[in-house]
């Protein structure tokens, strides 16, 4: 009896792993290069020391922040497509897929970016707005940079339970909450002075688009 033999599909990875290198090796570069820095930053969630002393809008354009940027959307990219492949959306090793989710995340944060420059100038915001920017970017990357290796773990980990991706997700929104936090502390002066402007800021700036972009993401999935 002659039995039928299938040829086992094998998952390509290999574009995830080179990825997974070329990040932490920036992580690493950039530790490396800013040291002090790198310090002070990875202690982000625990003191707001790093916000202070960064606080200048020069440092939004730094190599620093470049580099921990492109960091950032490639693991956002993969939590994305990760979580996507938990709730049986998607696959992990679709490397088009991953593409498009990073390609869409880039545009995205640089159009709400430049709406929001526009934006200020009309409410003759801008300093308030670039430096507020700035914060939202710090903790930002932060998120970033601290769900980097979960990711690389969970996308070589099989059966990955729900509850990880929506824990990950729920600390993420208190980083978040707690930059905020900070930013209005921080600038607490300002924002009195203005605070009409900042609600309105607020409203269709910080909380419409990702109100809208919650409803299109399980929309599509529905």
């Amino acid at each position: 009896m002659i039995e039928h033999l299938h040829p086992r599909i094998i998952e390509n990875k290999d574009w995830a792993t080179a990825l997974f290198v070329l990040t932490f090796a920036v992580v690493a570069i950039t530790k490396s290069a800013y040291e002090t820095r790198f310090t002070e930053f990875s202690k982000l969630i625990f003191s707001d020391k790093y916000a202070k002393i960064y606080r200048d809008n020069s440092h939004m354009k730094s190599s620093f922040t470049v580099g921990l940027f492109f960091v950032q959307v490639i693991s956002f990219a993969f939590f994305i497509q990760l979580t996507m492949n938990t709730f049986g959306h998607a696959s992990k090793t679709d490397w088009v897929l991953f593409i498009q989710i990073a390609t869409f995340l880039l545009y995205f944060i640089l159009a709400k970016y430049l709406i929001e420059k526009i934006v200020a100038t009309s409410f003759n915001i801008d300093d308030f707005v670039e430096l507020f920017n700035l914060q939202k970017v710090t903790y930002r990357t932060y998120i970033g940079v601290l769900i980097l290796p979960i990711n690389a773990i969970l996308f070589y980990y099989d059966n990955i339970p729900t509850i990880v991706p929506l824990a990950i997700i729920g600390i993420s929104l208190c980083i978040s909450l707690y930059s905020y936090f900070i930013s209005i502390k921080t600038y607490q002066n300002v924002i009195i002075g203005k605070l009409f402007y900042f609600i309105l800021y607020l409203c269709a700036l910080e909380i419409a688009p990702y109100y809208f972009l919650y409803y299109w993401i399980t929309k599509g999935s529905a």
